[in-house]
């Protein structure tokens, strides 16, 4: 692959950087936006940062003109995300939703739907969440037990999400539920879209240890979907899923802080008792380390943007993309905090560089190794789909699924 910009590439990134110039403040070792995922009054922030964008054009890059896109490339997608990571700007309110509800939407949705949804999700007028996991089908999401029984037009759906990211802000949601016990749990499943406002609908929030709240359980009593409203055809949701899933490792395995440059940063201001931290032999080993890890991830993720280019689905590689960042992520969060010796134990944003930065990465990290797929899932993907290994044993693959134990009847 040939990574020097094309005339028509380069044209693209300087209007991206002058767009960002003008709107955002450039990111420099040592700063982060002041305002965090999970923190409250991030949607406040992203809300005009996301209308900005879709005003100039780069919300929605490869998303048709006639959904509110620019009708752009993938590439272009790919050199605007390269830019704006340079630069200061409020993530995790928009990723859902524009990463991984609105392509399934486009995909599977009708012209009618398209016209309606994808323009005010772009715009940031309208949130989205993905209601997956539940209480017993969090990495084996085909184990869920949430069921949508038709009733005429309609179909009604009894049961409980957990871990929905953004639910209780979110004014839509994808939903994959149970339509037929009497099948092998793969199948059966049928995929939806609902307004998260529906009667029966109860969203409640959950206190995490790093003291936000942008996880929820979501309990679905009795909610009326219309068919209409139906992703795929019926039991085949979980093809429907997996197209979700892959986008989702795509979008969860970017890069989230902190990362080299925010462990770089805090190496160079810090003093330890013989020096300066990034002097230390140990300390220098351990950046080449993480430098040659955010390189391999840049270079693995080209094989998707590849992919993608050629209208292809994302594909495994993504998944080793989210194994090395979230193991990263958290080993560098614990080493600052060793850096920093008893002044480690200090979480208190007023105090503490980059705004606790690291105190908070160190309580959150264990999430990236779950949220989308755990490790253990995601080296299982790797091992039978990369590398070509046998699969697991799975004794439940061809029972129907009211016959599995724990099953329903």
């Amino acid at each position: 692959m040939d990574f020097n910009d094309t005339p028509e590439e380069a044209e693209f990134r300087a209007e991206a950087r002058t767009f960002l110039t003008a709107n955002a403040e450039a990111k420099e070792p040592g700063k982060i936006f002041p305002v965090r995922y999970g923190q409250e009054g991030l949607l406040d922030v992203a809300k005009p940062w996301q209308a900005k964008k879709f005003d100039a054009g780069l919300a929605g890059i490869t998303v048709g003109k006639e959904y509110g896109g620019r009708g752009g490339t993938q590439m272009q997608q790919v050199i605007y995300s390269q830019e704006e990571v340079n630069f200061l700007t409020p993530r995790g309110i928009y990723e859902v939703g524009l990463g991984m509800c609105v392509p399934v939407l486009l995909t599977y949705g009708t012209e009618e739907q398209k016209q309606r949804y994808v323009p005010l999700a772009l715009r940031g007028e309208e949130v989205w969440c993905q209601l997956f996991s539940e209480p017993s089908a969090g990495s084996d999401l085909a184990n869920l037990r949430t069921r949508a029984v038709r009733d005429g037009d309609d179909w009604v759906i009894n049961g409980q999400k957990i871990w929905t990211s953004g639910a209780h802000h979110a004014d839509f949601g994808v939903i994959v539920t149970r339509s037929d016990p009497n099948v092998p749990k793969h199948k059966g499943l049928t995929y939806f879209f609902l307004d998260m406002k529906s009667p029966g609908i109860e969203t409640r929030r959950i206190k995490q240890i790093a003291g936000t709240s942008n996880f929820n359980e979501v309990f679905f009593t009795d909610v009326r979907v219309p068919d209409s409203q139906r992703l795929g055809e019926v039991g085949d949701g979980w093809k429907v899923a997996i197209t979700t899933l892959m986008n989702e490792r795509v979008a969860v395995g970017d890069r989230a802080a902190p990362d080299f440059d925010d462990i770089f940063g805090l190496v160079r201001e810090l003093a330890l008792e013989d020096g300066p931290a990034v002097a230390d032999p140990l300390v220098r080993d351990k950046l080449a380390n993480w430098y040659i890890q955010m390189q391999g991830i840049k270079l693995t993720r080209f094989r998707t943007i590849t992919a993608l280019s050629r209208g292809e689905r994302p594909g495994p590689e993504s998944s080793i993309n989210k194994v090395v960042n979230g193991t990263k992520r958290q080993q560098i969060a614990h080493f600052a905090l060793d850096l920093m010796d008893m002044a480690g134990a200090v979480y208190d944003e007023d105090l503490m560089p980059m705004k606790a930065l690291f105190q908070e990465a160190v309580l959150s990290s264990p999430r990236d190794r779950i949220a989308g797929g755990t490790d253990e899932i995601l080296r299982n993907i790797i091992a039978e789909r990369i590398l070509g290994l046998p699969q697991d044993v799975r004794v439940d693959k061809d029972v129907p699924f009211n016959e599995v134990p724990g099953g329903e009847g």
